[in-house]
């Protein structure tokens, strides 16, 4: 799914949950520019989708149509299979990548992340014989899925095999500052992933 079919649906969305959501919050939910918004909005009119209407004479909204809320319905089934089809993609290479860790002989790993995808890597990690050492992330929380939330100074004076990035923001920038903490080269793992 194409990023401007994701934001079609963010937005068809959100005039669905709102008919008087203002086109400055609509701009900052899809981290674009408010001109560009405006121009999103007048497409999906023009499309059929949504009606621009002034109630009273200062105040607009914006009415989801019958055409609308079809669009809306095919674009959220379209985002479900986009969705679960990376999350095959994402497991697939998970298991690849933790499968050539027990190959090489890991067995205790440093999970880099506390978003989405180190969570995945959690559940997939509990699935293969390897031991989460704890989490490393910029937070101030202490813990992250019951484990330690290290900073990545802390590293040097732990016992792992591997460290396992999976904030993906930042790889390289991530890979420099793992280096000048002290991890070796070869204890570094990324994933990546087909965009």
């Amino acid at each position: 799914m194409n990023v401007q079919r994701q934001r079609d649906l963010l937005l068809l969305s959100a005039v669905g949950k709102d008919a008087y959501v203002t086109q400055r919050s609509l701009a900052t939910h899809l981290g674009v520019a408010l001109g560009l918004t405006n121009l999103y909005l007048r497409r999906l009119a023009h499309k059929g989708y949504i009606k621009i209407t002034t109630i009273p004479t200062h105040r607009i909204a914006y009415l989801l149509t019958a055409r609308g809320l079809a669009e809306k319905s095919k674009l959220t089934y379209q985002y479900m299979q986009y969705s679960l089809s990376y999350y095959r993609e994402v497991r697939q290479r998970l298991n690849q990548v933790l499968c050539e860790l027990l190959l090489g002989g890991a067995k205790r790993i440093v999970v880099y992340g506390t978003g989405e995808l180190a969570e995945l890597t959690y559940l997939t990690l509990r699935e293969k014989d390897l031991t989460v050492v704890g989490f490393v992330g910029d937070e101030q929380r202490q813990t992250f899925l019951s484990y330690p939330l290290w900073s990545v100074e802390v590293l040097g004076r732990c016992t792992y095999d591997a460290v396992l990035i999976t904030d993906l923001a930042d790889v390289k920038k991530i890979h420099a500052r793992l280096l000048s903490a002290g991890v070796p080269k070869n204890k570094i793992v990324t994933l990546v992933l087909k965009k």
